[in-house]
């Protein structure tokens, strides 16, 4: 009797095996059906109403000029307020840092 229980499991198995191998044929199929099915025109870019102007050969970078400044908008402001700003009431923009952490020293073994 083992062995006819064994035979009907595997018998089983086999069709579901089958079964799963059918259907995802199947899904591959309809998958590329569908991808044959799809419409291949391409969108084509117009041509520019007037053409570009013709690209001068002395256009370099211009000149740098040490020492200069760079202006920034807004200008940058510390984190921190001056001493008179904290007198006035103003608040710090962010926490002051937390103290650092000092562990005993590692003794030798």
């Amino acid at each position: 009797m083992p062995s006819d229980h064994r035979e009907r499991q595997t018998g089983r198995d086999f069709l579901l095996a089958s079964f799963l191998i059918v259907a995802g044929i199947a899904v591959s199929g309809i998958s590329l059906s569908e991808i044959a099915k799809t419409d291949d025109r391409m969108a084509q870019a117009t041509q520019p109403l007037q053409p570009s102007p013709p690209a001068e050969s002395n256009s370099g970078p211009a000149e740098s000029k040490p020492g200069g400044v760079r202006p920034t908008t807004p200008a940058p402001e510390p984190a921190q307020p001056s001493a008179q700003a904290q007198k006035e009431g103003a608040k710090p923009a962010l926490p002051p840092a937390p103290a650092e952490k000092m562990a005993p020293p590692i003794k030798d073994r």
